[in-house]
């Protein structure tokens, strides 16, 4: 069983600097307004894990499963009687804008439960997380 949704937006800015910033995971909660307190506990690749607290949500660890730097990311995160994984994704469309992207999975029997509690506030922090990212790239390029 699995429940999942994607959301999706296109930001300005330079793919190195918007990836520089959506893998500084210790900084999160700097600029996202959907994280509160995060941590890496080592180098942004596949194995590491680290630690989150979202906005509305139960904090918790996670674990980095995928890395094509540059382009995507992805996390698993244990949740009751199965897993969370989210999905960065990062497109240069060559004018100065990006794609950006999230895709979430919930796997196991917590899905209709997830998506009757967290779902809908989840989906609509995106486009302010992608917001977000795009003012703290261009900020800090």
């Amino acid at each position: 069983m699995m429940y999942s949704f994607i959301e999706e937006a296109v930001i300005k800015g330079d793919i190195d600097q918007v990836w520089a910033v959506a893998t500084d995971v210790a900084r999160w909660s700097e600029w996202d307004p959907h994280e509160e307190q995060s941590r890496i506990d080592g180098p942004f690749e596949v194995g590491t894990t680290g630690w989150v607290k979202p906005k509305g949500a139960p904090a918790g660890p996670f674990t980095i499963t995928a890395v094509e730097p540059g382009k995507t990311w992805t996390s698993e995160a244990g949740i009751p009687f199965g897993k969370l994984r989210g999905q960065r994704t990062y497109e240069a469309l060559g004018d100065g804008t990006l794609r950006v992207s999230e895709r979430v999975e919930v796997h196991g029997p917590f899905g209709p439960l997830f998506k009757l509690i967290w779902a809908k506030a989840m989906r609509a922090d995106m486009p302010l997380t992608f917001a977000a990212l795009e003012k703290e790239a261009l900020q800090r390029g």
